[in-house]
């Protein structure tokens, strides 16, 4: 009997109550008693769980309380049956912190440098060890990439590239770089033919091009001989309009006698001896022979002095035209017209097909080399 007389009282105060409010917030009202009797409505032992875009709604909409009135806004908490208004309050709280917290898409900050970007950095550092940070940046910004030296300096850092000051000493190996141009070898080695008979091969090399100059063969490398191959050789250059090499380099062979050296020394060419017992100090007269050894000779018995100049003269066409070489960056000696790259590949032999050279078709195939 006090809970019936409790209810029809609570009914007449809500009815009064609803009669000295706007319509608006009636239409306020239903919305959120609605939205509860929804949650209510679930078939759940405990009290109802509500989910995350539910607490938004609500929270949203108790956050339209601000534009009533004390009075109206303290109505609208008492339609609340679920939940307290603090609670409510606390999941607007919530939804704002987590507005100004959320996961942004990539990093904060600069964006990322590029794997390219870093590898052109270390290049331009390790090719010019006297260029600074600030250099490397104009550099960069000339190649329409902004960067500030603080950036590249990080990246060489990562790159374990040591500062300018500690690049910036010279090497012999970049000291003789720039002198490989004016630099021509020469050196001597043997060949063993068929009837065991020792033939003895001289040659020139220009260290820029790895161009191959062959002087001659011979059994009896005497003085007049030595002497007539170096003439020979200030001829030809003259002949084809090339300069004369400004230093020989050659070991202390008796071969080379005072008359060789006088041939050139008239030229002005300078010439410098090696240590002895050093032949890497003529590396490069070295590699030919061992290219010419593996790649020719050791393929071939040579039967007379005739035979191995013939063998020598078509190899040595061959690598001055036609074979890649990795130290001048796959380039030949002897540049020649503009590799074609279109049409079907075609390939020639070299001494008998011991070597293969391919070419495509539309250039015109060369029987030998000379």
């Amino acid at each position: 009997m006090y809970w019936s007389l409790m209810h029809i009282l609570t009914f007449f105060l809500d009815l009064f109550t609803i009669m000295g409010i706007t319509d608006s917030n009636k239409d306020l009202e239903i919305i959120i008693l609605r939205h509860q009797v929804r949650i209510l409505q679930r078939k759940v032992k405990t009290h109802p769980r509500i989910s995350d875009s539910e607490r938004m709604i609500m929270a949203t909409l108790m956050n339209k309380f601000r534009r009533y009135s004390k009075d109206a806004r303290q109505h609208l908490y008492q339609v609340l049956l679920i939940y307290k208004p603090d609670t409510v309050l606390a999941w607007h709280r919530n939804l704002v912190r987590r507005k100004w917290s959320f996961k942004r898409e990539g990093k904060p900050g600069r964006p990322d440098i590029s794997c390219e970007l870093e590898a052109l950095i270390v290049r331009l550092a390790k090719e010019n060890p006297r260029w600074g940070y600030d250099k490397i940046q104009g550099e960069l910004l000339k190649l329409g990439h902004r960067l500030g030296a603080t950036s590249v300096r990080n990246i060489l850092k990562r790159h374990r590239v040591t500062p300018v000051s500690q690049r910036s000493t010279g090497s012999w190996c970049s000291l003789l770089r720039h002198y490989k141009d004016q630099i021509l070898a020469c050196d001597f080695f043997t060949v063993e033919t068929i009837w065991l008979k020792t033939i003895y091969v001289l040659f020139f090399i220009e260290l820029g091009t790895r161009r191959i100059h062959l002087a001659g063969c011979t059994t009896n490398p005497n003085k007049i001989w030595v002497t007539q191959q170096a003439r020979q050789l200030v001829w030809d250059l003259k002949d084809n309009d090339r300069d004369m090499m400004a230093f020989l380099i050659h070991d202390n062979d008796t071969k080379f006698t005072s008359s060789f050296d006088s041939v050139f020394s008239s030229e002005g060419v300078e010439i410098l001896h090696t240590p002895y017992q050093a032949p890497r100090a003529n590396a490069f007269a070295e590699r030919w022979v061992r290219s010419v050894r593996e790649e020719c000779l050791d393929h071939i018995l040579i039967l007379n002095e005739n035979h191995l100049r013939c063998v020598l003269k078509e190899y040595a066409g061959y690598y001055n035209h036609a074979r890649p070489h990795q130290g001048i960056s796959q380039h030949f000696p002897i540049s020649g017209p503009v590799r074609n790259t279109g049409g079907p590949i075609r390939s020639r032999d070299i001494l008998g097909g011991i070597i293969h050279d391919y070419y495509r078709q539309p250039q015109a195939p060369i029987s030998s080399y000379g």
